[in-house]
């Protein structure tokens, strides 16, 4: 059994927040009531002041930090930088991670019963947006009691969720680390979420949304899926680094079977992926990703859709990320510089790609760790002996 970390949250308990009060959806449709799971680490101060909000990306969930048991192999996703003494601090701070309305890890989603048809919601799941993803979530700081988050911190998809947190809810957030991310999707990111979508949409096992009633799962489409987007998360430099061309053997086989490493390594992760992901779930992930725009009813002037923003912003970005590029990241920063707000704005140097936000890169750690340490002392945040 190995042994839990030092620097670790440790052993965690998903909880599970059931709301009666109906959510209106931007797509005109009312989710009558709803469940959002999450995990909380470290323990909230008497005044409440020192709460933290984790956004997940795409495929994330509430499992960010620690362990759900002793012989778990792997901890949550974003452990790297949430325990004792790391980026986020929880001697410090009380983290809340929680799992979005529509996914597929607890939090009412297609898997879940839809009350009013006794049957699972499936592709009658209303579309969701950053926007009500993030009204979802101040109702749950509201049943934690949680007036106002130390900070709302997300990278990629949950960088997103950040930006909206600060334009809906300004006076409920005192930072903002944005990581990652980008304002809006280009039309080449809109593209590869429609060839993903259009892989699940045309697996024969897909029937329209409706697989697990007929006991299906559309497992080739969402490998497909998975094996595009992963090819987008990572840069040529960390393909290149680590399977070059390498062949998994030492002659050629002059047949379409996996001969190349890298093509072992997506395989790999397309089936990992597609025997643990709802297929309903990534449909309406990525198409969030494609309506997020918050400048769109500004006349596309982002400095004016900004506007309401009050708290200080860490902007991050990542050299090799091709995915959400430097250039997108400083569109953020530069718009909110314009706008008058208190910026910082960092390119990390790093081969790694579009998931170098959820590793531990050295100045990466530094700059996030001295923004949350500047954040605990504004607040006159002490850390717990």
């Amino acid at each position: 059994m190995p042994e839990i970390p030092a620097d670790s949250v440790g052993l965690v308990t998903p909880q599970t927040a059931h709301f009666e009060d109906p959510l209106e959806l931007a797509c005109g449709k009312t989710l009558p009531a709803y469940d959002l799971v999450y995990e909380t680490y470290g323990t909230l101060n008497a005044e409440r002041t020192n709460a933290v909000l984790i956004c997940h990306a795409l495929s994330g969930h509430h499992h960010a930090a620690g362990f759900h048991a002793a012989d778990e192999r792997k901890p949550g996703w974003w452990d790297a930088h949430i325990g004792p003494g790391k980026s986020i601090d929880t001697d410090r701070f009380f983290v809340v991670s929680l799992n979005n309305l529509g996914g597929c890890h607890g939090s009412t989603g297609p898997v879940s019963i839809n009350p009013q048809t006794g049957r699972q919601w499936g592709p009658d799941f209303p579309m969701m947006t950053v926007g009500d993803w993030v009204h979802s979530q101040a109702r749950l700081a509201d049943r934690l009691g949680i007036e106002r988050f130390a900070a709302v911190i997300g990278g990629s998809l949950g960088g997103m969720q950040v930006l909206q947190w600060s334009l809906a809810y300004p006076e409920r957030i005192a930072n903002a680390a944005v990581i990652a991310a980008t304002p809006k999707l280009s039309a080449q990111n809109i593209a590869f979420n429609e060839v993903a979508r259009q892989a699940i949409r045309s697996d024969p096992d897909f029937h329209d949304g409706w697989y697990n009633e007929h006991g299906k799962v559309p497992r080739r489409g969402l490998k497909l899926a998975r094996m595009v987007g992963h090819i987008t998360y990572l840069s040529e430099d960390a393909m290149g680094s680590k399977f070059g061309r390498d062949l998994r053997s030492e002659d050629l086989n002059f047949g379409y079977g996996v001969e190349f490493q890298v093509e072992s390594y997506l395989r790999h992760q397309g089936d990992t992926f597609s025997g643990s992901f709802d297929a309903n779930t990534y449909l309406l992930m990525t198409k969030a990703l494609d309506y997020f725009d918050p400048a769109a009813v500004h006349g596309g002037v982002l400095a004016k859709a900004v506007k309401p923003a009050q708290c200080p912003f860490l902007v991050v970005s990542f050299t090799s990320d091709w995915r959400f590029p430097p250039s997108r990241s400083r569109e953020l920063a530069n718009a909110l510089t314009r706008a008058g707000k208190s910026v910082s704005y960092v390119n990390i140097d790093s081969p790694h790609g579009h998931d170098a936000f959820l590793l531990p890169e050295p100045r990466y750690q530094a700059v996030f760790t001295a923004f949350m340490s500047r954040a605990a002392r504004d607040l006159g945040l002490e850390e717990r002996s």
